[in-house]
């Protein structure tokens, strides 16, 4: 995701999120997700091709990580 595209994002937190400050955001733009922590907004950005985001998400969903 180039700064131009990060700047105009849209950037959101699960709904399941606790609300306490520990929480990944998540922007989506066309076929690339960027995923941020959300105490540090100006911070590194992680991208992924959307179809890989959707793999990751499942992974956590099914167990495929375990618990750490």
């Amino acid at each position: 995701m180039s700064k131009v595209e990060e700047a105009d994002a849209v950037w959101f937190k699960s709904s399941y999120s606790a609300g306490n400050g520990e929480c990944v955001e998540v922007a989506l733009l066309g076929d690339t997700v960027g995923a941020r922590d959300s105490k540090q907004a100006a911070g590194p950005v992680v991208t992924s091709s959307a179809e890989g985001w959707r793999a990751f998400v499942a992974g956590v969903v099914d167990g495929s990580f375990g618990a750490p």
